[in-house]
């Protein structure tokens, strides 16, 4: 139940002064200034109690007993038909002869206020390749440098750093064991792309991990022919995202979520090197610490382990 604002009693503190009255001899002013309300107040708990008991303690309505001018049932009828029929409040208002206000506060009271979507979304589609290396996914994220203690942390605009630039988060995680390798680049293109890469497979490769596949959006750096050429040199089959359709490489985007919320985003760097070097203790964290709620609550090298046993 939903109590008024400015109400100083509950319906158990109207039953309580209730009580102090009726079964314990309290006169009404003694209660009245025991609870902080008034005489009158008092008197009309009493009434209401009488006349329903402690279901009738709660707050009444505060809509009219009466409103003329309420908008007819047929007419309300009318426009649910014609909303559900995917039209603008103007051309029901339009077609029906309404106020277009009378229309629209129609369409909120029913919860039709805003249309729902042409078509219903996708089902969700969870699918993990059943060892690791059979894929991994590779995605950017793009940071601001940082050269003082920004707005995100203090909050104030007025003193935001422009033309500082920016730097890019190269992240490849395992599909199978969520094992990831991370590193800051200062380019976004297919030279630090491709050097990237290289480096995380052979960062796998160090923990037995022999990658075959990899998926990546569509980015320039990832069509280029040099990363073509990178994926021909090391026998690996790459997958691209449908366009539009970052979910397709939906481990990649939810590890950036983590990685930003627990790494980039968790203290007020002075700067961008000093976030940097924060970087290689949190990945080491993830990887061999922090539970993952998709492994059930297990660090992701454990699964490395246990491909490796």
């Amino acid at each position: 139940m939903q109590l008024h604002r400015n109400a100083k009693t509950t319906p158990k503190g109207r039953a309580l002064i209730v009580q102090r009255v009726e079964q314990e001899g309290w006169s009404a002013a003694q209660t009245a200034a025991a609870f902080g309300v008034s005489v009158r107040t008092v008197h009309k708990w009493r009434r209401r109690y009488r006349d329903g008991g402690t279901s009738a303690l709660g707050d009444r309505s505060s809509a009219p007993h009466r409103m003329p001018r309420l908008t007819r049932p047929a007419h309300v009828a009318a426009v649910r038909a014609l909303r559900q029929q995917r039209l603008a409040g103007a051309r029901i208002a339009q077609r029906l002869g309404l106020p277009r206000a009378t229309v629209g506060a129609v369409l909120r009271r029913c919860g039709l206020g805003r249309l729902p979507p042409a078509m219903p979304p996708p089902p969700v589609q969870r699918y993990e390749r059943a060892h690791p290396g059979e894929l991994v996914h590779v995605d950017i994220k793009s940071l601001a440098r940082i050269e003082r203690v920004g707005h995100r942390i203090h909050g104030d605009r007025r003193t935001r750093v422009s033309g500082a630039g920016w730097e890019h988060v190269h992240v490849c995680i395992d599909d199978a064991s969520r094992v990831a390798y991370v590193e800051v680049r200062r380019t976004l293109h297919h030279p630090d792309a491709v050097s990237f890469l290289e480096r995380a497979l052979a960062w796998f490769a160090a923990h037995g991990v022999r990658v075959q596949r990899v998926m990546t959006d569509n980015g320039s750096a990832y069509i280029s022919r040099a990363f073509a050429d990178l994926c021909a040199r090391h026998n690996l089959r790459h997958l691209r995202t449908r366009p539009y359709t970052p979910r397709t490489n939906g481990k990649a985007e939810r590890f950036i979520q983590t990685l930003l919320r627990e790494w980039a985003y968790r203290r007020p760097y002075a700067t961008s090197r000093r976030r940097t070097r924060a970087l290689p203790a949190w990945l080491r964290y993830y990887n061999e610490r922090r539970p993952h709620t998709s492994l059930n609550y297990r660090a992701p090298i454990t699964r490395l382990q246990r491909a490796s046993a």
